[in-house]
């Protein structure tokens, strides 16, 4: 007896994607990082350290929740409805590889997108509309390329990941030590603002004072890899996503694209931020700190 269920489609031949949509998509998705060629020549990223002042600007927690969390949707959704327009009686018979990679997968996506903003974190910067809709459209597109080839357009049986065992342990191992690495920077982070809350609140009780916030908070972080790099979480969120690509092989287009395109919208937002860093804190205190890859860049 199946347990999970087929999912009606919503958009013929595109959500989920037929097989020759599917390939259309995953061919022009590889060439994302020509559109991140902009993100060299100006400093105008309207999110975080960055964001701006504007009328138009979204709550920062609600935002970034709604705008990272349509990519484990759309994985998950194209899991559940592309098996039954291949042959498949249900999902429950794609080989046990795919599901591994959908469930990591949603892993990290249920933390960044819907514990990290909503529970985790203290405070979030407002978001411009224009980012909340590049992200959005972003991480539709990235979970129709992976979850058509985790849902059937790549393979279909257990014999088609015959003889990888190991290489997809290896995968999976330097996927879980990286994702914990990732959560362990986003926690240093997250502390800065916690402890100045605490201090505000105590400040507040003894003294009648109001609680000033911390929106807009930062300050130097210090502890693991934050001694040889300012944006250790994304060096961290690249060697997960190159895990996920060894369990998927290098014949897995989507994953090679998925870590190809966010490296090339995340490392010059990385070299940006240095720069950010330098200006409000200073050459002397940034130090020898790289922006992203330890020792290198």
């Amino acid at each position: 007896m199946s347990i999970l269920p087929n999912l009606p489609v919503l958009l013929p031949g595109w959500y989920p994607p037929s097989r020759e949509h599917w390939e259309l998509i995953s061919f022009a998705w590889q060439f994302f990082p020509l559109f991140t060629a902009a993100q060299w020549l100006t400093n105008f990223y309207p999110q975080g350290k960055t964001s701006i002042d504007s009328r138009f600007n979204l709550p920062g927690k609600w935002a970034w929740c709604f705008m990272e969390v349509p990519g484990m949707l759309t994985v998950l959704y194209c899991m559940l409805t592309i098996p039954s327009t291949i042959g498949l009686s249900s999902p429950q018979e794609l080989p046990w590889g795919n599901w591994a990679m959908a469930i990591v997968y949603t892993i990290h996506y249920i933390y960044r997108a819907i514990l990290s903003p909503l529970l985790l974190n203290p405070s979030m910067s407002p978001i411009h509309p224009f980012v909340f809709i590049s992200a959005f459209v972003w991480q539709v597109i990235n979970g129709i390329s992976i979850g058509g080839w985790l849902a059937g357009y790549g393979p279909t049986t257990v014999h088609d990941w015959a003889g990888r065992l190991y290489w997809m342990e290896i995968g999976l191992v330097i996927w879980g030590w990286s994702f914990l690495g990732n959560v362990f920077h986003d926690d240093d982070l997250r502390e800065i603002r916690r402890s100045a809350l605490r201090r505000q609140q105590k400040k507040a009780k003894e003294e009648g004072k109001p609680i000033e916030g911390v929106n807009k908070l930062y300050m130097m972080p210090k502890n693991g890899l934050f001694h040889y790099v300012l944006y250790p979480h994304y060096f961290c969120e690249w060697l997960e996503w190159g895990g996920f690509w060894m369990v998927g092989g290098l014949g897995c287009v989507p994953a090679r694209t998925f870590l190809l395109n966010e490296i090339a919208t995340m490392l010059p937002r990385a070299l940006q931020g240095r720069r950010w860093y330098v200006e409000k804190f200073g050459k002397e205190r940034v130090g020898n700190r790289k922006a992203v890859i330890p020792g290198l860049l």
